[in-house]
């Protein structure tokens, strides 16, 4: 199923990209989102919205290390300013209110403690809580709405650069035999001498490698340990998406990678070029020759309309 296009109207407060920012949801969503840094968290919680209820994340390292907090509360702006005082690892601060009715007590204890429970499931990032939120007890109704507020969040902050909360991992490739519109392509990454043998799909735009697609144990590319798809490597380790099987590791469910080269390099274990060695499955064409033939055959469509 298509979903339909969303919008989201970002506001540099200072005019400056790496400021303090706002977003929203026009004629969609009451929810108002502020991210500011820790050196112009006085100003931000001058705003009116910090003297809201709501819902917050403080986001910064430990040793290196990215940690969230989450937390709500009957007046953000004194919570934080407490934290401010108590806490000295975060760096990021994104408040969470409504520019509409504001949210009651149950209704923050209630996306607190959904949003913990996100993010101590996808383990993308540690939380510095000391135990789960507890939510409150909501009508069926309620319920509903915070959902569909929550919903929301989800949609805004990867679009705000902060991804601790977005699923990467898909259901696996659907077994059915019924024509599919847009079907997914299927393609193939092998190293033999590895034991290495994976299968990913491209679907809605995205490259899924499958469940059960065979990696290498360990990063063993000559990169520093410290290079992105080393450490996304790790971090797929961390979160159970790669799990030892042998010699090698597999795939525990379908992820979605921003490139096939990431894919690759995570599959192979080193840097690896996706466009290269991904293979169109049942054939020896690379994903780059298929993208090509695909980018021709649009090419000539538009030729076509013109």
């Amino acid at each position: 199923m298509t979903r339909a296009g969303r919008s989201i109207e970002l506001y540099f407060v200072d005019g400056d990209p790496g400021g303090m920012v706002t977003a929203t949801i026009p004629f969609q969503w009451t929810g108002h989102v502020l991210v500011s840094s820790r050196t112009q968290i006085k100003e931000a919680l001058a705003r009116f919205e910090a003297g809201r209820p709501g819902v917050y994340l403080l986001v910064g390292d430990k040793d290196g290390e990215p940690f969230l907090y989450v937390g709500e509360t009957d007046e953000i702006k004194t919570r934080i300013t407490a934290h401010a005082a108590q806490k000295d690892w975060w760096s990021t601060a994104i408040l969470i209110t409504s520019s509409g009715e504001p949210l009651n007590k149950a209704h923050a204890r209630y996306l607190e403690s959904r949003l913990h429970a996100g993010a101590s499931r996808l383990r993308k990032i540690s939380l510095d809580n000391s135990q789960s939120p507890t939510p409150s007890p909501l009508s069926e109704a309620a319920k509903a709405h915070m959902d569909d507020f929550l919903e929301n969040i989800y949609l805004v902050l990867p679009a705000l650069r902060f991804d601790f909360l977005t699923e990467d991992t898909k259901p696996d490739s659907p077994t059915s035999a019924e024509p599919v519109i847009d079907a997914p392509v299927y393609f193939t990454l092998t190293v033999p001498r590895h034991g290495v043998k994976a299968e990913a799909r491209v679907e809605g735009g995205q490259f899924v490698v499958e469940a059960g697609s065979i990696a290498q144990k360990e990063w063993i590319g000559t990169t520093s340990s410290d290079s992105t798809y080393a450490k996304l490597f790790g971090e797929l380790v961390s979160q159970g998406i790669l799990v030892p099987k042998g010699k090698n590791s597999t795939f525990a469910r379908s992820y979605v990678f921003k490139s096939p080269s990431a894919a690759a390099a995570v599959v192979a274990g080193r840097p690896t070029s996706g466009p290269t060695h991904w293979k169109l499955k049942g054939t020896k064409k690379s994903y780059g020759e298929w993208e090509a033939d695909n980018l021709a055959l649009l090419i000539g469509d538009i030729d076509i309309d013109l």
